[in-house]
């Protein structure tokens, strides 16, 4: 059967790789000309990501080694969806506590992203949590072991993008979303319209 006009369909997959949470498979797809190719796609159960922000305007991060890059990266709490059936609300309730010791009395639901489609189907959902308290670290994991918790103020999120203090995509996207929604609420504008 044909590609729909002006549409791509997928053939089918085959696993290349199984890699525990995540595998390398390669797709086989149809062209709208009826061309058909393959593609090499990695395979991710997907993650969340969470702006603890506390009630002087802060931000709390966590700095940690990524070895794919072999450097120490200021980011937000975040992690895999590696619990199955487990809502992402719960899976960044889940991160914040075990990343930086916190709970949140309230937790917002900002956006979901895909994180580099071209060659992942990795999404990442991301949350605000606000209403912080302490409930004490429950670190997993060799570099959160070694990791720093440290704050960054919500309104230096345009500057620590400009000198390259922050360069993780996730934290990029949720805490200039985080941004804007504070910001519309301090002038009464709706989510939808903040920061236009």
């Amino acid at each position: 059967m044909p590609a729909e006009p002006g549409g791509f369909r997928r053939i089918g997959e085959r696993e290349r790789v199984g890699l525990g949470f995540l595998s390398v498979v390669s797709g086989t797809f149809v062209a709208p000309d009826g061309f058909t190719f393959e593609r090499d796609i990695v395979r991710h159960p997907g993650a969340v990501c969470v702006v603890p922000l506390a009630e002087d305007g802060t931000v709390v991060c966590v700095r940690q080694y990524r070895s794919a890059v072999d450097e120490h990266v200021l980011e937000i709490p975040a992690g895999k969806m590696d619990v199955p059936g487990e809502p992402p609300e719960l899976g960044a309730r889940r991160e914040l506590a075990e990343e930086v010791g916190l709970e949140a009395g309230t937790v917002t639901y900002l956006a979901t992203f895909y994180n580099s489609p071209g060659f992942t189907d990795e999404t990442t959902h991301c949350f605000l949590a606000e209403e912080l308290r302490e409930v004490g670290r429950a670190s997993v994991g060799v570099e959160e072991r070694y990791m720093t918790v440290e704050k960054v103020a919500l309104d230096d999120v345009f500057s620590l993008v400009g000198e390259g203090t922050l360069v993780d995509g996730k934290t990029i996207v949720a805490m200039l979303l985080a941004k804007r929604l504070v910001d519309g609420r301090s002038t009464g504008a709706g989510p939808e319209t903040a920061g236009r």
